[in-house]
């Protein structure tokens, strides 16, 4: 896809055809006024009303091609850059996790924000290309106008100044494709700076490491391949530069040596090649700015390409009240590489969740809890096998409103600063309740959805990421590894409280947690090793702890909203 086509696509060709005939129409002008000038120039006795009048004239039809060109261009540039911004993120979000996952989020991060600019770039260049190739190419009717034997030697030689332009450019390009992907190395390396810095500031030795061996070799590749992409585009510039005077001397040397031409005519064509020289060398410099669009947009459509085959198709229609009775996994597999570089195989998984329940998943590190609660909330696809709500079969249509049951806090979650999507108009009096019931209400304030900060310890950020689940309301819970972070006391709080309190609420609540001790609150045991249910275990009463008392606790720590 090139630039211009890049613009068709999201624009009216009406649009497009109009800014380039009024940039055209302003390079044409210019081009006009050279003829115009030169005419005065060769003819000093000249009448001079009507070439006053055709100056003014010029003029004012330049200032406007140029002003129309330019305005509507950046319109329509603008139009589509926020267009492929928001169908590139609602392409990421539609994206199975795996995916983008597998894809990584510096390349992600390049194509939102590097690729982007370095389109906007290249589009503003434009009603300025087309003015001035416009420009070049009415200076070079007029020369034919003045000597078209002399113009066929001219056309040859600018032919052989661009092939020998062109070599080099070549080189440019192959390194500007070389310098992006550095980029991107660069933006994982600053992403470590930014992550790590704790942990960077107290090892002195893994912070020079980094430094030296990481970043400083990623900055320098990038460094280099930049720099000789800048340079030699430079240097071809400068050459196309040169081939002017050469032009220029062989006119004024060996044309006139050749064959006899009138002094007017090889003044204008000098004067001519004079007036075209900033012209071309603007065109020239916009050909590494246009090569680096090229590449963005090629990398932003494979990457868009790559997306859109393996979108979800996103339901829209809403349920108002999530309900459900069952959710079945029936031979369900999934497989990945592992940290070793082995692949891992999840399954296959028979299970089958009920409503109500309290479930306790469990398993060593790397036996495949996380990646069985994707499964279940809808985040990972199953390979094989499927899953069935409610005697449903979860299709590609059906998956997002299936999503819509789950609240979940994940290990590696992301805390967002504004309650969104929950607009309710008691929203701020419910989220100051469970403040208080979390402990936070003397460091977080709330109104109009907004938190007055998210700058917390670790174990603050999650009870606020709870508060956050405890909003959605939704039929079922997912905590994976929730109370690690927390002290002894909201351990006590979490296991003894919060999910008894939840359960009796008729909430369904799935728990990834290696705190054994806690075990007996479940209905449920579910292990996992090593991608296989080694047991699910239903709890008698005489194995489970007595949680009557820690609902009627709980229900004076908390104030059931539903009421």
């Amino acid at each position: 896809m090139t630039l211009l086509s890049f613009l068709l696509h999201r624009s009216r060709l009406t649009t497009v055809i109009l800014i380039l005939l009024t940039g055209f129409m302003a390079g044409a002008s210019n081009a006009g006024l050279l003829a115009l000038i030169n005419t005065v120039v060769s003819n000093i006795h000249s009448p001079k009303t009507v070439l006053i009048w055709s100056f003014g004239g010029l003029c004012l039809v330049m200032l406007f091609g140029k002003l129309v060109s330019q305005i509507m261009l950046v319109s329509l540039s603008q139009g589509a850059l926020f267009d492929i911004r928001m169908k590139l993120s609602r392409q990421i979000l539609s994206s199975p996790l795996r995916l983008l996952e597998e894809t990584g989020k510096p390349r992600l991060m390049a194509a939102l924000t590097e690729d982007i600019f370095a389109i906007n770039n290249a589009v503003v260049t434009i009603p300025m290309l087309c003015m001035q190739i416009a420009t070049v190419t009415g200076g070079l009717i007029y020369l034919g106008w003045l000597n078209w034997v002399i113009l066929l030697w001219t056309l040859g030689f600018i032919a052989v100044g661009a092939a020998t332009y062109q070599l080099p450019m070549m080189r440019v390009s192959r390194y500007l494709r070389l310098g992006r992907e550095q980029g991107i190395a660069l933006i994982k390396h600053f992403r470590t700076i930014i992550d790590g810095t704790k942990e960077l500031k107290l090892h002195r030795r893994r912070r020079e490491a980094f430094l030296t061996q990481e970043l400083q070799a990623s900055a320098a590749d990038y460094h280099r391949h930049i720099f000789i992409a800048n340079t030699t585009a430079t240097a071809a510039a400068g050459w196309g530069q040169l081939l002017f005077f050469i032009a220029i001397g062989l006119l004024i040397f060996l044309v006139p040596a050749w064959k006899p031409v009138e002094v007017t005519t090889l003044t204008g064509y000098v004067l001519t090649i004079l007036y075209l020289m900033n012209p071309l060398q603007y065109i020239l410099d916009t050909i590494p700015t246009l090569g680096r669009a090229q590449i963005s947009i090629k990398k932003i459509q494979e990457m868009g390409l790559s997306l859109a085959r393996s979108t979800e198709e996103i339901g829209t229609e809403e349920i108002a009240e999530p309900s459900w009775q069952s959710v079945k996994l029936s031979n369900v597999t999934h497989s990945y590489q592992g940290e070793r570089g082995e692949d891992f195989v999840l399954g296959p998984i028979d299970l089958t969740f009920h409503a109500g329940e309290l479930i306790f998943l469990t398993g060593g590190n790397g036996s495949g809890k996380t990646t069985l609660a994707k499964i279940v909330i809808g985040l990972y696809l199953p390979q094989s096998g499927n899953i069935i709500w409610d005697g449903k079969l979860i299709t590609d249509k059906m998956r997002e409103n299936y999503r819509q049951l789950f609240s979940v806090v994940f290990s590696d979650y992301y805390l967002f600063d504004k309650l969104l999507g929950l607009d309710r108009p008691e929203i701020d009096i419910q989220a100051r309740e469970y403040l208080e019931l979390l402990q936070l209400d003397r460091k977080v304030q709330i109104k109009d959805g907004l938190l007055s900060t998210i700058d917390l310890s670790q174990g603050q950020r999650k009870r606020l990421a709870l508060l956050t689940a405890y909003l959605e309301d939704r039929p079922i819970y997912l905590f994976d590894e929730w109370a690690a972070d927390q002290d002894p006391m909201f351990k006590e709080i979490f296991y003894l409280h919060l999910l008894p309190s939840l359960k009796a609420r008729g909430k369904t609540v799935i728990v990834i947690s290696h705190d054994d001790r806690y075990y007996d609150v479940a209905d449920r045991i579910i292990k996992l090793d090593y991608g296989k249910i080694e047991f699910d275990k239903s709890l008698d009463e005489s194995e489970r702890a007595s949680i009557d008392s820690y609902v009627e606790e709980s229900k004076i720590l908390e104030m059931d909203l539903a009421t």
